[in-house]
């Protein structure tokens, strides 16, 4: 009889047209349930975040996606580090701006469109993250499809900067990403995953349209504080 252990590390789950590894299934609620965190601002969507980037990581990686061994994907296994590597940045500002009160309805942070200037930041550092995630897939690591896996790899980072820093772009960039993301799956031929992954972009929509929302009525605890106090 497997154990959890050996089921997390090989087992796979049976659905229409094919099948998905345990981890690449946990992997993905895990970012799952760290996005409907992010949706509601909780600090907690970080930790959990970075649980399933090391379990995908392992998955893309290694090449078992969805239960078969084929080339790694470096450009989503790369993706999972740089993941990591902005969530704790992540993790650390949003805990430093609830340490500080945090927003006026609770969450670590309050919601804002960028300034043209942070967009003109958001657009250079995509420009210049693709060309140098294309370069690596190309000429250092190799990968399957490297025109869309660099896009997938500079645009993750560039939505994950965006949540940390509070700015309701970050989810269309989001949407973005997954376009490229399913169509690349899709053309991989790996139908199950791509399903999954569409099922995800809903709750990114959701999320666009509550962060929007909020955009507009919460303010950060501090500033409201100074309001109250000035009236």
């Amino acid at each position: 009889m497997m154990s959890l252990l050996e089921w997390l590390v090989h087992g796979t789950i049976p659905v229409p047209g094919g099948a998905l590894g345990a981890r690449e299934v946990i992997g993905n609620l895990f970012g799952l349930a760290s996005a409907i965190l992010g949706m509601k601002r909780f600090v907690w969507a970080w930790p959990v975040g970075l649980v399933g980037n090391l379990l995908l990581f392992t998955v893309f990686a290694t090449g078992e996606f969805s239960g078969a061994v084929e080339e790694p994907l470096w450009g989503q296994a790369g993706r999972q580090v740089f993941f990591a590597a902005v969530s704790v940045y992540g993790w650390w500002r949003w805990s430093q701006a609830r340490n500080a009160g945090g927003a006026s309805d609770g969450g670590a942070i309050a919601p804002r469109w960028a300034t043209w200037a942070e967009r003109g930041q958001l657009l250079v550092l995509g420009v210049v993250g693709y060309a140098a995630a294309y370069v690596l897939l190309t000429r250092v690591l190799g990968s399957w499809g490297p025109l869309t896996e660099a896009w997938i790899l500079a645009g993750s980072m560039l939505a994950t900067y965006g949540m940390a820093r509070g700015w309701v772009e970050f989810w269309l960039v989001w949407v973005l990403v997954d376009v490229v993301g399913v169509t690349s799956l899709i053309r991989a031929e790996y139908y199950p995953t791509a399903g999954m992954y569409l099922f995800y972009a809903v709750f990114v929509v959701i999320g666009f349209f509550v962060w929007w929302r909020d955009s507009r009525t919460v303010v950060e605890a501090v500033e409201e504080e100074k309001e109250v106090v000035a009236a």
